[in-house]
């Protein structure tokens, strides 16, 4: 069953009469086709997410892009499983046609027994003793355990993770994944907001003042959350894949990105931060760099969740 829902929001006019908009939710895809049937619009500065148009005429712009690309964002409710993503367009100067953003979104019912992959428990190790990980609630300076769990709507929430390396050559510790969820283990019916995807890229930066701290140590890191709208008023669980790493082998699927005014940033070299350009699309590995074997590093899902209390 697909249910399909198109949020419009015209922030000068409502749409013309003239513009038709068709969307149709395939099964791991969409497609979307923008007519104009006066030809008053310039169709190729419309981008869906960070997609350009896949086929272009003077009238009319057709998207065929994966929910896996372009930024489609996705939330897990208890029945139903939604992408969305935002069909942007940004007009000229001196352009009589006002920009605007219209909400995008494809509903599915959620499959019987569907887990996010991401989730699913990995672990591999090197070296003569097993990494320890701990993650946890921490003060506004990080100097000692938070001491409440209670945060109001836009207060930073501060989480810090650390890898005790013991007899291990020093190790990166990065977030590979993070989500919140309603539930103290990640469930089926577990309603999801993700926080950090696309191996190591906090997508909450792009809309809320969330970023990476600086580190103080490669063994740690630390994240300044900006409390969200989510389950407000109840219990919210943090749950994160931690990845402690060879210092010298960062890449596309190991790294830590936050997005700032001028773009994606690399947080422990700025200067390549172009490692960041994927979490636009998606991060997958690339040879002679991202070389994932057991000789650089360790992966883990954190086992014990965060718990977070809105007032």
């Amino acid at each position: 069953l697909v249910t399909l829902i198109i949020f419009l929001n015209y922030p000068l006019r409502s749409l013309p009469l003239y513009l038709d908009m068709k969307l149709d939710c395939k099964g791991g895809f969409v497609t979307l086709v923008w007519t104009d049937g006066r030809s008053q619009m310039d169709t190729s500065l419309l981008r869906l997410g960070s997609c350009f148009p896949t086929s272009l005429t003077d009238r009319e712009a057709v998207f065929t892009v994966d929910f896996n690309d372009c930024n489609f964002r996705r939330l897990v409710t208890g029945k139903l499983l939604i992408y969305s993503n935002d069909l942007t367009y940004i007009t000229p100067p001196n352009s009589v046609i006002p920009s605007y953003i219209d909400l995008i979104v494809c509903e599915y019912e959620r499959p019987r027994g569907w887990y996010p992959q991401v989730y699913e428990p990995v672990f591999s190790t090197y070296g003569l003793e097993e990494l320890v990980f701990h993650i946890g609630l921490m003060n506004a300076d990080f100097s000692g355990p938070a001491e409440s769990t209670k945060f109001p709507l836009g207060s930073i929430i501060a989480i810090m993770a650390s890898v005790e390396q013991q007899t291990h050559q020093p190790l990166l510790l990065l977030i590979d994944e993070c989500v919140a969820a309603t539930t103290p283990e990640l469930q089926p019916e577990s309603s999801l907001y993700p926080l950090i995807t696309n191996k190591g890229c906090l997508v909450d930066s792009k809309k809320s003042r969330s970023k990476f701290e600086p580190r103080r140590k490669t063994s740690e890191i630390r994240l300044s959350l900006q409390a969200f709208r989510f389950a407000v008023g109840g219990e919210v669980f943090i749950h994160c894949g931690l990845v402690a790493w060879d210092p010298n082998g960062l890449g596309n699927t190991k790294k830590a990105c936050h997005y700032k005014d001028y773009g994606w940033e690399l947080l422990d070299d700025p200067t390549h931060s172009s490692l960041c350009d994927c979490c636009e699309s998606s991060c997958k590995a690339r040879k002679m760099r991202d070389l994932v074997t057991g000789t650089h590093g360790a992966v883990q899902n954190v086992n014990e969740s965060l718990r977070q209390a809105s007032p």
